[in-house]
């Protein structure tokens, strides 16, 4: 079963490293599926170990998805 994905805007708000949790609701994928596809190493997206799961930066989600930032979007995330 596949989760609802995201919107745009929820995309351009996520962080720049964030959950397996989100990125798996950004790429409409189920808890189970994604936690599967990670341990399997098969995973669509780049995936950064943690001491406790995984990690996801929002720059490889972004590259996998094509979506394109512009200036002002970017100039926006790093002050935060």
């Amino acid at each position: 079963m596949s989760s609802e994905g995201m919107t745009h805007e929820e995309l351009m708000a996520l962080p720049v490293t964030m959950t397996l949790e989100q990125a798996n609701r950004a790429l409409a994928l189920g808890r189970t599926t994604g936690y599967t596809l990670a341990r399997r190493g098969e995973y669509p997206v780049h995936l950064l170990p943690r001491r406790r799961g995984y990690a996801v930066s929002r720059y490889h989600l972004y590259d996998y998805l094509g979506v394109a930032v512009q200036p002002s979007e970017q100039a926006a995330s790093v002050a935060e």
